[in-house]
């Protein structure tokens, strides 16, 4: 669920090829502070060896980074306890299997980038499959204004799209206007690598992306035109640095889908973990003293107690402010979890008994770009094995998403058909059932992911991933990943490597659990 995503593919590569625009400068990806070589060896290694009394560790979440974080400690002798409010694990990770024999999807995290490695390494080691996410495809559709048309014929007559641009402007795709804006990062990056993203927080981490789309020459017309072909109007008061880091570190370079749904990947965690997990147990208090922390948490049945030498909390940042401090965290901290922003996103869905889309338009897997409430359209990986298929027929962040939000999900699905009939107008021939999912309306979540207004980089990173005594934190809001599987994996390992190497504590004996 990233912050930006092209869609606007070349012409001159196969349905499937990746079609980023923005990868033919040829700057290898880089992202800000890539993950460091010991956390990328960590899933064939493990955390170093060091010889030590096995600590507790009480885990909040059973999210991507609360397994990982589980897991590795696990691994090196460690005993982690993680406490999961819902019956299932994967927080966003969350694959819907409601419909028909044999067919799920996405209602949350659907993809991985070729350069987040991290990811890409866990999959190896629990062997789970892989196959390509089609990104950009150029017999997908633009329907923008009332008119329908392909990808390709979009990018080839950019004249045929109703934006007002100036005279510099006409006549070029949205994406070429982007790669100019962006000339100056790009060389900041090609001449000092890495080191170069000080520089660039420093310039540009307090402007909003409309902002710096404005400082860099756009006229209004040119902000809507590539605000609609990207999938971000509704991201245009966000930190421009978020769209940054993704374009230049190949967030959007040769996606892979998991084979069999993306929930293999935490569901293989808990094979490891299952008996250190316990499920349907709500956090509602935390407290410590300087020896030990204290979970307090709920089920169906009563109400108990964990007791470990740390913790590790995981919890969105929006779900921790329910969440009981018995000690209160420093001023800082409490600053970092009331302002973080969290994005809304929503997804509609749609069984279909036959993927027509394929047969009448010759649309294998990508994108359609609207400027209907819908937004956008994702195709999925033609099955051999079935004519069913499971159209994302609805996907939207920030503003967008909400309205869909505020619906119940009967009027979800008869909206969403409705805009989807003006694009494919067999479809409500075609679907047999759907399903949705808000983001911002789930109660464990409050929200799809973090993601930066202006200025936070700058203002509250560092309060967000520190440590509070002995409670760590981790997440995809403690990463610069936002939004990402990695960013989770990250800075679960993180916080597990910074438990494992402190010092040893005392022992404390385990009340619950």
């Amino acid at each position: 669920m990233p912050a930006h995503d092209p869609a606007t593919p070349r012409t001159d590569g196969e349905p499937g090829d990746d079609l980023d625009l923005r990868e033919e400068g040829g700057l290898p990806p880089v992202a800000d502070r890539p993950v460091d070589r010991e956390t990328l060896a960590t899933p064939a290694e493990g955390l170093d060896e060091r010889p030590q009394r096995p600590k507790r560790v009480v885990i909040l979440g059973a999210g991507v980074a609360g397994l990982v974080a589980g897991f590795e400690l696990l691994r090196r002798g460690h005993e982690p306890l993680v406490l999961e409010a819902q019956n299932r694990v994967g927080g966003r990770i969350h694959t819907l299997r409601s419909f028909a024999p044999g067919l799920y999807a996405e209602a949350g995290a659907m993809r991985i980038p070729r350069a987040h490695d991290l990811t890409l390494a866990y999959c190896d080691l629990f062997g789970l499959e892989r196959r390509p996410f089609v990104m950009g495809n150029p017999r997908g559709l633009v329907y923008v204004g009332g008119e329908r048309m392909t990808a390709e014929e979009a990018g080839s007559d950019p004249s045929r799209l109703p934006f007002e641009l100036d005279e510099h402007e006409a006549g070029r795709s949205a994406d070429d206007l982007w790669a100019e804006a962006i000339g100056d990062v790009r060389e900041l990056l090609q001449a000092h690598g890495d080191e170069a993203w000080d520089e660039i927080v420093s310039r540009y981490d307090s402007y909003s992306l409309y902002q710096f789309l404005r400082i860099k020459g756009f006229s209004e017309g040119a902000i809507e035109y590539y605000a609609v072909m990207n999938f971000v109007e509704s991201d245009l008061n966000n930190a421009v640095v978020e769209v940054l880091r993704e374009d230049l570190g190949g967030a959007y370079v040769d996606m892979q889908e998991i084979v069999g749904g993306m929930d293999r990947l935490p569901n293989a965690f808990y094979g490891e973990l299952q008996r250190h997990i316990r499920l349907g147990a709500e956090a509602h208090a935390i407290e410590q003293d300087e020896g030990s922390v204290t979970v307090h948490y709920k089920t169906e049945s009563g109400r108990f107690a964990a007791r470990g030498d740390y913790a590790i909390c995981t919890l969105p940042f929006p779900v921790l402010r329910s969440v009981e401090t018995l000690v209160p965290f420093s001023r800082e901290k409490q600053r970092a979890i009331r302002q973080l922003n969290y994005h809304a996103s929503t997804k509609v869905l749609f069984q279909v008994r036959r993927r027509r889309w394929e047969e009448l338009d010759g649309i294998t897997g990508g994108a359609t770009v609207t400027d209907l409430p819908i937004r956008r359209m994702n195709y999925p990986t033609p099955d051999p094995d079935t004519e069913r298929g499971v159209l994302l027929a609805s996907y939207t962040w920030g503003q967008d998403a909400l309205q869909w939000g505020a619906m119940d999900e009967e009027t979800r699905l008869e909206e969403a058909l409705d805009d989807v009939s003006r694009i494919h107008p067999w479809i409500r021939e075609e679907y047999e059932v759907g399903a949705s999912h808000a983001w911002y309306g789930d109660r464990w979540a409050r929200g799809a992911f973090a993601l930066f207004a202006p200025g936070q980089q700058s203002a509250l990173q560092e309060a967000i991933v520190r440590p509070e005594g002995r409670i760590h934190f981790a997440g995809e809001h403690c990463s610069l990943y936002h939004a990402w599987i990695q960013g989770a994996l990250e800075s679960g390992i993180r916080a597990a490597r910074e438990i494992h190497e402190a010092p040893d504590p005392n022992r404390v004996a385990r009340v619950g659990g």
